[in-house]
């Protein structure tokens, strides 16, 4: 199984990004677009895991909530990894709340108390829209600096629960399944 932590938005938050991102898919960038319903917050990438894994994952992902409580974070604004002038992940950006950085933390640590190793980068949290596609030129991106500044979205979030999420890769994209629901507290 192919496997991530992640915060899972409501339908229509996810709508609300997928219409505000619209001027974007409209220029035909050379992007694989995330599906609207996919669109989530990963808090921890586990890659392909053993089936067996899963009650061990899913108790390091209920320590990890233990004493969270359930928390606002606002999403707004649109950019790019590395740089808008070079994309290669459009993103719409969320404030990183000190509820969120010590979640994420938290799941940090306790998954690598069960063998997955520490993120290597500092976390930056988003919600991809899209990836560039393989082989796509800088000069494909002409003007998205532009688009980008002019689109506008802001959503306040309460965040309820750290979800282990199942990835199924399929030629269409990704498709997502949550395997477990850890509640935060209210």
């Amino acid at each position: 199984m192919r496997l991530f932590v992640a915060i899972n938005l409501p339908a229509e938050v996810k709508g609300e990004i997928w219409r505000a991102a619209e001027p974007l898919r409209v220029k035909r960038y050379p992007v694989r677009w995330v599906a609207p319903e996919s669109i989530h917050l990963t808090l921890k990438f586990l890659g392909e895991v053993d089936a067996a894994r899963e009650p061990q994952i899913v108790g390091a992902l209920l320590r990890a909530v233990e004493g969270a409580r359930r928390f606002r974070m606002l999403l707004s604004g649109f950019g790019a990894f590395p740089s808008v002038k070079q994309p290669r992940v459009l993103w719409v950006g969320c404030e990183g709340v000190p509820s969120l950085e010590l979640l994420q933390h938290q799941v940090e640590l306790e998954m690598e108390q069960i063998g997955f190793p520490l993120e290597g980068r500092p976390f930056r949290p988003h919600l991809t829209l899209g990836r560039v596609a393989r082989g796509a030129k800088v000069s494909e991106f002409r003007g998205l600096e532009e688009v980008m500044a002019g689109l506008s979205f802001a959503a306040d979030v309460v965040v309820e629960s750290a979800d282990l999420m199942e990835s199924h890769l399929t030629p269409q994209g990704a498709r997502y399944v949550r395997r477990h629901a850890a509640a935060l507290a209210p």
